[in-house]
Formats: C-alpha cells, structure tokens, sequence
C-alpha cells in the first residue's frame, strides 16, 4: 500500500529509536509452563491454550486487566438488561428507551479529554483513576431518585469505563509481542465480556431483589474494594517508561495537546478511516445490543429468566468470536478478517430482530460472535497504527466517533419508532450502517505480525 500520510513525525522517529529495545517483559524464567492454568483459563477452558512466546507476568497482567474490564462492564449490562424496569420507572413509553441510551452514552464524550493524560501521565494512572471512577459512579446510580439523576451518574460511569477501557487495551498492546498481539487484545475483550454474563445472571433476580434495577448497580463498589490488587498487578508499561526518558519537549497543557498534534500533523488518513469504521460499527452494535433485552422483554413476551440464559448461555458461545478472531487475525491480517466480520453484522442483527424462540437464540449466538470479532479487529487497529506518544490519545478519538456512532444509532431509533409500535423495525434498518464500515477497513495498512514502531514509521 502506498504511503497514507507522507514520512513519520519526529515523535514517531523517537518511539521507534526509544522502544525498539522495548519487549514485553520476560524474565528468563518466567515463560508460561504447560501446565499454568491462570483463573480465566480455569473458568473457560474453551477458550484454548496460552500461546508460546507469552511470558508469566504478561499473563498475570492480562487477568488483572480483564478483571477490571469486567465489572465496568458489568455496569454496562445492567443498563441494557434492566433498560425495560428503568424507564418504567420512570414513566417513559419504549418507543423513548433509545432516546435514554443516547443520552447516558454521551457520557463517554469527556473521556475524550480524559484518554490524553495517559499519554502525558501514564497508562497506569489514567486506568487505576477511571477504575474508581466508574465504581463509585455505579454505586451512586442505585441511589438516584429522578431520571436527571439516573442520567448523570450514568454519565460518569460511562465516561470512566471508556477512559479506562482505551487505556487497558494500550496496555495489553504494548506489553505483548507483536506476533500475540491479536490473541491477548481477543483474549482480553472475551474476559470482559464474562461482566455481561454476571450481570445477565444478577438480572434473572430483578423481580425477587429488594428495591429491584437499583439493586442490581450495588456490586460495582467491588472493584473499589479490590483497587489494590490492581495497583499491584497492573505496573506502568516499558514502552511509556522508554518514551517519558527520552521525552524532553515542554510540559503542561503543550504536552498535553501535543498527542493530538502528532495525529493531526502526520497520520490524518489512519486517523479519519479508523473513526470512521468505529462510528459507523458504533451504530449497529450500540443499537442491536443495547436495545434487545427490551425487545425480547417487550415484544417477544420473555420473561427475565428466559432473557439471562440467553445471554449467559448464548453469550458464552459467541465470546470465542475474541480468540478466534484474535488468533486469526495473527495468520492472515485484519483487513480482510475486518471486513468479514463487519460485514456479516448487519445480517445477523436483522434475523435476530426478525425471530423467536430457539431461532432467535441460534442467532443471537452468531451475532454475539460476529460482533466480538469486529471489536477486536477495530481495538487492535485503534491501538497499532499509532506511535506511543499518541497511542492512547488516538484510542481516545476512536472513542469519541464510537460515541457519537451509538448516540446516533439509538437516537434514530426513537426518532423512526412511533409511539406504541415495536422497535425492531427502526433497527433492523439502522443496523445496515455497519456495512459501509466493513469497506473502510479495507483502506487501512496491515498491522499484522509487525512491531508496534515499525507500523507507526511507515505506511
């Protein structure tokens, strides 16, 4: 492919120069033995074996993050789950639950600002703050009394777990080989996933709970609790350490500003493709996943039992869509691998807004598949075309258009669904975005199997 932004910036040069002696870290003795059998491998053993090249603590490492990923993403179901008990309880018809979803999702738009600091402070500090962030921002949701209240603690927590999120998957980037990358970035987003499965299983409860949706936010003071385990499992990473030693420029808001520069000034073209495929993906998966629980709820009867082993069983199916994605995206690239999985989401999303019964939880399975593969692909282009100084900042702009992708997808759907009538009409139609996302990845460069300082110097 020819050269998509011209020669590297001088930021990119001194990455490459500062963290080309940067591996992972691997002490002699310390690579994974046959038999290590690390807690999420014990719990899915389906999701294979650790691959060789791997050392100990990158695996301690991945557990510490995928833990924490996991009950921001906890928060996540449960406003998905509940979404039907939430707006009745706050006397609003289903044909505005996507206007509800829009607006907590726009909370994640000042994690735009937040992501920066992980470039100019560290990965480690930004992921640790906005792991207590979102905890205290769930425990809050339980106590909220007016729909005002709901939204803006929801708010918080969304912008946290997004900040936090883009800082994770950096840190799993950076710290693992170039030929693992794509296993630890799936293996990473299939242990976050276990989050919706505690809150599917949780929400199987609502009706028996005390104080019913709002007991269901009270287990996010958990990883409050356990902030020191990640404060001792979850080190700074090499890559950043290398770079802040060979940093010498201006401090303070320049810094601050300058990861945004280095974007703009020399990788436009990534820059725009990328957001564009996030957005465009944003619109489908938002508007698909997050409004089914209210569907099938609603529209197909279900009751919440039903719904909860639908996606615990269904969903712990389809999460081998991140390892199987991950390690195939290693073997022959994610370009055409992206382009296979966004393009049979829209597909997916219509049958399963299309059928019930058995069918539906066949499709469902699929769905979940497609779209955690599509995760992968778009987190481990987001976090490989860039150099280490903008890295988590450009993690941050993809964030940005994710958001504004889903607050579209659900806005629209409030807007095509008159009141009284199903949802599943206006998404069926919404999710077909999607598709024009599967062609832009096509005009990204290949990062497969290449060091992170060689994808950032040149095209």
């Amino acid at each position: 492919m020819a050269h998509d932004d011209g020669p590297a910036s001088e930021a990119a040069r001194a990455d490459g120069n500062a963290s080309k002696a940067a591996p992972a870290r691997t002490d002699a003795d310390s690579f994974v033995p046959a038999a290590y059998q690390p807690w999420w491998l014990r719990l899915l053993p389906f999701l294979g074996r650790i691959p060789e090249g791997v050392s100990r603590d990158q695996v301690r490492l991945l557990g510490a993050v995928a833990l924490a990923l996991l009950f921001e993403n906890y928060d996540v179901s449960t406003l998905g789950n509940a979404s039907k008990y939430i707006r009745a309880s706050f006397e609003l018809p289903q044909s505005e639950v996507g206007r509800l979803l829009a607006w907590v999702r726009l909370g994640a738009l000042p994690a735009v600002l937040l992501v920066p600091f992980a470039d100019h402070l560290g990965r480690r500090r930004l992921f640790l703050f906005c792991l207590v962030g979102s905890s205290l921002g769930t425990v809050l949701t339980a106590f909220t009394q007016t729909l005002v209240q709901f939204v803006a603690a929801q708010m918080i927590v969304r912008s946290c777990l997004i900040a936090g999120s883009a800082a994770a998957f950096v840190i799993v980037a950076e710290e693992f080989p170039a030929h693992r990358r794509g296993w630890a970035i799936g293996i990473l987003g299939a242990l976050a996933l276990l989050g919706f499965g505690l809150g599917a299983l949780l929400f199987s409860f609502i009706e028996r709970l005390p104080f019913g949706w709002r007991a269901l936010y009270l287990p996010g003071v958990v990883p409050l609790l356990l902030l020191p385990y990640f404060a001792r499992r979850v080190p700074e990473t090499q890559r950043f350490q290398q770079k802040q030693g060979n940093d010498t420029g201006a401090g303070g808001v320049v810094a601050w500003l300058r990861p945004f520069a280095t974007l703009a000034r020399h990788y436009p073209r990534r820059v725009t493709i990328v957001s564009a495929v996030a957005m465009l993906a944003a619109v489908g998966h938002a508007t698909a996943h997050g409004l089914v629980g209210d569907y099938v709820l609603t529209d197909r009867g279900w009751d919440p039992e039903r719904y909860s082993t639908l996606v615990i069983v269904g969903g712990a199916i389809g999460i081998v869509g991140n390892t199987v994605v991950g390690r195939l995206a290693d073997r022959i690239g994610r370009r055409r691998l992206g382009f296979a999985v966004l393009a049979g989401f829209p597909p997916a999303a219509v049958a399963v807004y299309s059928s019930d019964g058995w069918l539906l939880a066949v499709c469902w399975i699929v769905l979940v598949f497609i779209t955690t593969g599509g995760n992968t692909i778009v987190r481990a282009l987001s976090t490989e075309l860039f150099p280490t100084s903008s890295r988590s900042t450009a993690a941050g702009s993809l964030t940005l258009f994710e958001t504004l992708g889903a607050v579209a997808g659900l806005y629209m759907v409030t807007a095509l669904t008159p009141e009284g009538t199903s949802i599943a009409g206006a998404v069926r139609f919404i999710v077909c975005t999607t598709l024009v996302g599967a062609v832009l990845v096509l005009l990204l460069p290949e990062t497969a199997r290449r060091e992170l300082e060689d994808i950032s110097a040149r095209s």
